[in-house]
């Protein structure tokens, strides 16, 4: 007998479907609050990373380094927030949203202050791990906030504005690094960002509720289980502690193969926006005769502004798609429907973009070349975000109905999977410009694109066949 997921069984486990009152908790005006709010938070952990890049040269020239040791730590801040999203998510699944972002922001201030003050590459790995631990919260809770208060027809495009607000750091980040590096020091954005943590954690007290659907936190369940052990045993009384958890059983989501594949995908998209930003300063800037980081930090704008539509045009496509499907199967909701909106951006938008951007920086000079490769940097930035924004809210929607937990989990691995592939490329891309060329990275990363396209593909096309090989108690219509 062959396992049944409840995608193929919308009658099963009934009793615990999900009224839509219990989105309804919270105003519009307030909805756009709360998003507007972790979406600022949000900015951090990119603007962190960005401000980085137009500057490589200068760090290693004041820490007496190499630019490739400086792009290694560009990588480790990005792994960091890869295992920082294996850990917050656990704490906010059972304390809640609010409590694990008032305990991580506090570590970006520190974070920065020591990064400012690095005298070496050891001493500026450290306040940049310290950093990016504090900065990956809010980038893997931020979307389970999102699906906390936002029901499934709304999500994407609210998912979507998120992803985007804090892709500003992209954009932003490199030109105020690069200008601050040109005109003062790269030290003094280590300082900005410290006091950007500290204005975020002031939002995050002030303006952001918890957002746990009620019942649902762990905290909850364990403090009723203790009163109602106080009440049978004599003098026992109720209190609050603190409970270790075990962030690696996010793991065990492995054996889902449709996340398998669809977090994969999103990780090819995201190598093939660092194996092309990362080098920059040592490609596009002695290419066209762009020596300060100030005008290296400009050339990141249009990647930036790409990512802001990619995810938010995507968002919106995907909305539509679900609310298409529906209306053709009578109201069946196929969850695979959202991934249409990544389609484009794997199959066409990303190879192209690399394809064009390798070959004009090569061969072609002068201010045309220039202007070829800035609008293939916009045309990848939208690429790589039209990849990540469908997959991420496809996994959040998939396990939706376990209530607080799983869908922090989906997303949290999809996450750390990325952000793992990131730190790869970080790492390897400008020693492998060195060894093969830009054409030869670029081309390798295309085959990378083009797999993530037949990902998706394989996804849709079997998504419930996929699906029915292991339970996993997935989301059902009436969940939503």
């Amino acid at each position: 007998m062959s396992e049944r997921t409840p995608l193929l069984d919308e009658h099963r486990n009934s009793t615990h479907s999900r009224p839509h009152d219990i989105y309804d908790r919270f105003t519009h005006a307030q909805k756009r609050l709360i998003t507007s709010v972790i979406s600022v938070a949000g900015i951090i952990g990119p603007f962190a990373s960005g401000c980085f890049l137009p500057c490589v040269p200068e760090i290693a020239k004041d820490l007496n380094t190499t630019g490739a040791v400086i792009n290694y730590t560009v990588g480790v801040y990005i792994f960091v927030i890869a295992i920082g999203n294996l850990v917050w998510a656990p704490y906010a699944s059972f304390y809640g949203r609010q409590p694990v972002y008032l305990a991580s922001l506090p570590l970006i201030f520190i974070g920065g202050l020591l990064s400012a003050a690095a005298r070496n590459v050891f001493e500026l790995v450290v306040g940049r791990s310290i950093q990016g631990f504090g900065a990956s919260c809010v980038l893997s809770v931020g979307a389970a906030t999102i699906s906390d208060i936002y029901q499934l027809e709304e999500r994407g495009t609210a998912m979507g504005i998120f992803l985007g607000t804090t892709l500003l750091g992209p954009p932003l980040a490199p030109v105020l690094g690069g200008w601050l590096a040109t005109y003062a020091s790269w030290r003094m954005m280590q300082l900005g960002i410290a006091i950007i943590g500290l204005l975020a954690f002031a939002f995050v007290a002030i303006f952001l509720p918890e957002t746990s659907h009620p019942g649902t936190r762990g905290i909850d369940k364990y403090m009723v289980e203790s009163l109602a052990k106080s009440l049978s045993v004599p003098h026992n009384r109720t209190h609050w502690r603190f409970v270790s958890l075990n962030p690696f059983r996010i793991l065990l989501l492995l054996k889902s193969p449709v996340l398998v594949f669809v977090s994969l995908s999103g990780s090819f998209g995201v190598m093939a926006y660092f194996v092309v930003m990362v080098p920059l300063s040592y490609t596009l800037g002695p290419r066209y005769g762009m020596d300060t980081p100030a005008l290296i930090g400009a050339c990141f704008i249009p990647s930036g502004l790409g990512n802001i539509a990619g995810a938010v045009v995507s968002g919106r496509l995907a909305d539509i798609a679900i609310i298409r499907g529906r209306n053709r199967r009578q109201g069946k909701w196929n969850p695979e429907d959202r991934l249409l909106a990544a389609m484009p951006g794997a199959l066409f938008l990303v190879p192209c973009a690399l394809i064009v951007f390798a070959i004009s920086v090569t061969f072609i000079s002068g201010k045309i070349g220039l202007t070829i490769c800035l609008i293939c940097l916009f045309i990848n930035g939208m690429g790589v975000d039209m990849i990540i924004a469908p997959s991420s809210t496809y996994l959040v929607d998939l396990f939706r109905s376990q209530g607080a937990e799983s869908p922090t989990e989906s997303y949290v691995y999809d996450s750390a999977t990325r952000n793992t592939f990131g730190a790869l490329a970080c790492a390897v891309a400008l020693p492998m410009v060195y060894q093969v060329g830009v054409i030869g990275v670029n081309a390798i990363t295309v085959v990378l694109a083009l797999l993530a396209s037949m990902l998706f593909h394989v996804t849709i096309q079997n998504g419930e066949k996929l699906r029915s090989w292991v339970d996993m108690d997935y989301t059902t219509v009436e969940d939503e």
